[in-house]
């Protein structure tokens, strides 16, 4: 059964897809640093788990490497990742990152972006991440990794079709950018609206990652795929929840049983624009790593929500219980 990691990356975005084909789907990645020896590691998540307690569960002063992550799932190979558009809080340690898994797929978007360092203004990004994105991106490979610009609408076998050209495949749907959104942010210089939104579907469910998509790609959107986004069971909220002076009417189609929210300060969080329309959020800062599996075996089926922060778990489920398959703690299903 699929598995749906978001992870815990600071004020970065990283999500993992275990398909059911096999294939690993990695969107965006940020704090991917060469791991840490076995020993200090486990020394992170004993401190991890001692001092998440406190107050609004601190989660964030606690960030997970996504390459031990992974690692300890035992996973050796990325199918495909997917950049969702050229900020370094979405590929901070890309290059360690792909030099340990090697992805087969690199989606990508043809953006302008070109990033100077020498201001000192990285915001503690390397600047070899860049470059090696960069590379990538001018470069454009046909193998390791081939590279791919997609556009909403695009349909192809793996990611949305099967091997007989009917739908299924993985899931991934492309709902944005187009041509014209990435125009748009190349002239602007603004590439939050070349950002790729991808609605996973699986066994029914719908499951929206919506990068740092704004208005325009909202308004995209729900001109062309409002039926596809009416009443989601996930979004993982544009720009990691943050208000950002934009129009949340699109939530009201979306209307997600429940969002995930990344770290930010709280003041920068849209919480009211959530609490308007009674929408249940979790953030990165209360659970820590949030783990949605599909569970077929229930009646109905059902997505079983778990984090990694206990004390969280303990204060939403008082009957929590500690999974060993997902190293996290149950926090209830949809």
């Amino acid at each position: 059964m699929p598995v749906i990691h978001f992870l815990n990356v600071g004020e970065g975005d990283c999500s993992i897809i275990e398909h059911n084909s096999g294939h690993i789907s990695v969107i965006d990645v940020s704090c991917a640093k060469t791991p840490l020896p076995l020993k200090e590691q486990l020394l992170t998540t004993v401190a991890k788990s001692e001092r998440g307690g406190y107050g609004n569960f601190n989660q964030k002063k606690y960030p997970t490497n996504p390459i031990s992550y992974m690692q300890k799932r035992g996973i050796t190979s990325v199918f495909r990742f997917i950049l969702t558009h050229p900020d370094m809080d979405h590929m901070d340690g890309i290059a360690a990152f792909f030099n340990t898994f090697s992805p087969t797929n690199f989606w990508d978007t043809d953006n302008t972006e070109d990033k100077n360092f020498d201001d000192g203004g990285n915001g503690g990004f390397q600047e070899e991440d860049w470059w090696f994105y960069k590379s990538l991106r001018d470069e454009k490979p046909e193998t390791d990794p081939k590279r791919l610009a997609l556009y909403s609408g695009a349909t192809a076998q793996y990611y949305n079709r099967g091997e007989n050209s009917q739908k299924g495949g993985d899931g991934l749907h492309i709902l944005a950018p187009t041509q014209a959104l990435i125009s748009a942010a190349c002239e602007s210089e603004d590439y939050n609206d070349c950002s790729y939104v991808i609605l996973y579907m699986t066994g029914g469910w719908k499951i929206l990652f919506a990068g740092d998509s704004h208005d325009a790609t909202w308004e995209h959107i729900l001109a062309t795929h409002k039926a596809d986004v009416t009443n989601v069971d996930i979004l993982v909220a544009p720009h990691h929840g943050r208000d950002s002076e934009r129009d949340w009417e699109f939530l009201d189609v979306v209307h997600p049983r429940l969002t995930f929210f990344g770290n930010a300060r709280s003041e920068h969080l849209a919480y009211q624009a959530w609490s308007n329309r009674d929408l249940s959020i979790i953030t990165n800062n209360q659970a820590g790593n949030i783990i949605v599996a599909t569970n077929n075996t229930a009646t109905p089926p059902q997505l079983d929500i778990y984090v990694t922060c206990e004390a969280y778990a303990r204060s939403v489920q008082p009957n929590t219980f500690y999974s060993a398959a997902h190293d996290a703690y149950y926090w209830g299903s949809l």
